[in-house]
């Protein structure tokens, strides 16, 4: 089987299992700080960035877009790379990996990087890794923009749900800026793993 065929079915089974995990996370999951049922779980970067891999496989599928393929792929890989350096050392990685966390935090990040190291035909641009930063800088906006319009409120209905601004404004949109760099940094890697990788 030739890469193109093996893309089409991984772009076409992908968004079908992001879709199912989410469903299952939007009517059965454990509310807890990992987990939220129905609508609310939209507000987190992890299930956002795989519903953007999702989009991505789907829109590739369509038009082939190989930048929104880098893109997403910077965005799901930045989750893990969270779960791995920071949230698994601190809560454990079993709690990390337990039900649709499984595939948000681990498989999908892993599966979308795959295809970008092995099975994408094209170089990257600095211009790219730049456009790959920019779910997490909107997100970041939104989500400090959010807590100015409407207040950090007293948890657990809170709308600073990952802690960011607990030592003030300023320090969380440092921390925000931090992560944005470290997105861009994610990207540069990928770019450069992609670089290396022979086409032929």
């Amino acid at each position: 089987m030739n890469k193109e065929k093996i893309r089409k079915m991984l772009n076409i089974i992908l968004p079908v299992i992001i879709l199912y995990e989410w469903l299952d996370m939007f009517y059965f999951a454990q509310e807890n700080f990992l987990s939220t049922r129905g609508v609310a779980s939209l507000k987190y970067f992890t299930i956002l960035s795989n519903f953007l891999e999702a989009f991505a496989c789907l829109w590739w599928l369509y038009r082939k877009n190989e930048t929104l393929k880098y893109v997403a792929c910077v965005s799901v890989m930045l989750t893990f790379t969270v779960v791995m350096v920071f949230l698994g050392p601190m809560f454990g990685y079993a709690a990390m990996f337990y039900g649709p966390n499984l595939w948000f935090h681990l498989l999908v990040p892993l599966i979308a990087l795959a295809e970008i190291l092995f099975l994408v035909r094209r170089s990257y641009s600095a211009r790219e890794n730049l456009f790959a930063a920019m779910p997490m800088g909107i997100y970041g906006v939104g989500y400090v923009a959010n807590n100015v319009i409407n207040g950090i409120v007293q948890w657990p209905h809170s709308n600073d749900w990952y802690g960011f601004l607990t030592w003030g404004y300023p320090i969380g949109a440092g921390i925000f800026f931090i992560i944005l760099a470290v997105t861009y940094g994610i990207g540069f890697v990928i770019r450069k793993l992609n670089d290396l990788y022979d086409r032929d």
